[in-house]
C-alpha cells in the first residue's frame, strides 16, 4: 500500500519533515512493507524556506545588502546550482523582524535590500528565482527593489527619488535604460498569499500600513502615493494595476513583482506543491496524510491542507488528517473532502503534555491509523 505524507509544520513544535519520520515510524510499525513517499509541504509563511530547501538541495548565501532604513546588514537566501534555482524571502532584506517597534515607519522604508539580493541571485548564474512576499516593513509599491536592479524612477525635474513609499506621487516618469540585462532571462515565481488590490479601502497601505507604523495620515498619503504612480504603471506597462489580484501584497510588491520582474503571481502552496511534482508523486496512493498544529477555519481558505485535498480528490485519493488540535466540527472536515482525522489534543493529558510529546503521540497516532485502514 502506498502513502504519501505531505503535512505542514506544527508550529513550535513540529517541523513538516519530523512529522514525516514520525509518521513514518508509527505506520511501519504496524505495516513494515507499506510504501512511504515523504512530501513536506508549506504555503509560504514560517519553515517554508526548510520544505524548500529539502527539495532544491541548495546552499544559504549570505550577502551584503541594505535593510529598510537603508543599513547595511547581512541577508541570507536559498541557491540551487544544480538547478539554477534561488529561494529569495523578502523580510530577510526587508522584513518587518528586522526593526524594532518604535522604528517601523513605512513611509520612509524601502524594497532596495531586496533587489540587491535578488542581483546576486542573477550573478550567481540563477536561471528561476521564488520571491516569498510578506513580513515587509515597506509600502514602496517596490520601487527600491527595482531600483536596485536598475530602474530609475524620476521627478517633474527629470531626477531620480529616493525609492522610499514617501515619494510615489513625485514619480513622472521611469527609465529602463539601465536596467540589468541578465534580469530577462530569469523566470520569477512569486509566493503571495494575499488579493488585496494596490489601493483603495482593501489596498496595501489601508490594510497593512498601520502595522508598519504608519499614522492615519500617513495612510492616506500613502495610498494616494499608490493611485498615482499607478498612472505612471499603467502608462509604462500598459496595465490596469487595480485589476490585478494581489498586486497590494507587502506594500505593493505584488504589482512590482509582475511588471518589473515579468513574474506570476501564485500561492505559496501552489509553488511548493509544482516544487516537489506533488501531482505526479502522489499517483498510485491510497492515502495522502497531511496535518497541521491546529485544524482551523483558516485551513479551509488556501493554506497547505487546502491545497492537499484539491490534488488529492482529483485523483480519488482518500485523505487523511493528523494535527495537534482540531477546531472545525466533523461534518465540516467531511464536507472539506477528509476521510480520516485524528488530533494529539485527544490523546495528551493537557496543552503542555501535547507540546512536550508531540513526536511520541503523532507515532501513536499513525499506528492507530495503520491498524484500522492499512489491514
Amino acid at each position: 500500500m502506498k502513502i504519501v505524507l505531505a503535512p505542514d509544520k506544527f508550529k513550535n513544535s513540529l517541523s513538516g519533515i519530523e512529522f514525516c519520520e514520525a509518521v513514518e515510524a508509527g505506520i511501519k510499525k504496524i505495516s513494515p512493507d507499506a510504501e512511504i513517499v515523504q512530501l513536506p509541504l508549506a504555503d509560504g509563511g514560517d519553515g517554508t524556506i526548510e520544505v524548500i530547501n529539502y527539495y532544491l538541495k541548495g546552499n544559504f548565501i549570505s550577502v551584503e545588502v541594505h535593510n529598510p532604513h537603508f543599513k547595511t546588514i547581512k541577508a541570507s537566501y536559498l541557491y540551487s546550482e544544480s538547478s539554477q534555482t534561488a529561494f529569495i524571502e523578502m523580510a530577510e532584506a526587508s522584513g518587518v523582524k528586522l526593526l524594532e517597534n518604535e522604528q517601523l515607519n513605512c513611509k520612509n522604508a524601502t524594497t532596495y535590500g531586496t533587489g540587491e539580493m535578488i542581483l546576486d541571485a542573477i550573478n550567481n548564474g540563477a536561471a528561476k528565482i521564488i520571491l516569498g512576499l510578506g513580513g515587509s516593513a515597506t509600502n514602496d509599491c517596490g520601487i527600491g527593489m527595482a531600483s536596485a536592479l536598475g530602474y530609475e524612477f524620476l521627478d517633474k525635474n527629470n531626477k531620480p527619488v529616493i525609492p522610499i513609499g514617501a515619494n510615489l506621487s513625485k514619480i513622472v516618469s521611469i527609465n529602463s535604460t539601465h536596467v540589468n540585462s541578465k534580469l530577462r532571462n530569469v523566470l520569477f515565481e512569486i509566493a503571495c498569499d494575499v488579493s488585496n488590490p494596490l489601493y483603495g479601502k482593501n489596498g496595501a497601505a489601508h490594510v497593512y500600513a498601520a502595522q508598519k507604523g504608519a499614522t492615519p495620515e500617513d495612510i492616506e498619503m500613502l495610498d494616494q502615493g499608490l493611485q498615482d504612480f499607478s498612472v505612471v504603471l499603467g502608462s509604462v506597462f500598459q496595465i490596469d494595476v487595480q485589476q490585478i489580484k494581489g498586486a497590494g501584497a507587502a506594500g505593493g510588491m505584488g504589482i512590482a513583482s509582475k511588471v518589473f520582474l515579468n513574474g506570476t503571481l501564485e500561492p505559496g502552496i501552489q509553488l511548493i506543491k509544482k516544487l516537489s511534482n506533488f501531482s505526479e508523486k502522489i499517483e498510485g496512493a491510497q492515502w495522502v496524510i497531511s496535518g497541521e498544529g491546529k485544524l482551523d477555519s483558516q485551513t479551509l481558505s488556501g493554506k497547505t491542507i487546502q491545497g492537499v485535498v484539491t490534488t488529492a480528490k482529483q485523483k480519488d485519493i482518500a485523505v487523511a488528517l493528523f494535527c495537534g488540535a482540531i477546531d472545525l466540527p466533523e461534518t465540516t472536515v467531511k464536507d472539506f473532502g477528509v476521510s480520516y482525522t485524528a488530533s494529539i489534543m485527544e490523546q495528551a493529558v493537557d496543552f503542555d503534555d501535547a507540546m512536550r510529546n508531540t513526536n511520541e503521540y503523532l507515532q501513536q497516532i499513525a499506528s492507530s491509523f495503520a491498524q484500522k485502514k492499512m489491514k
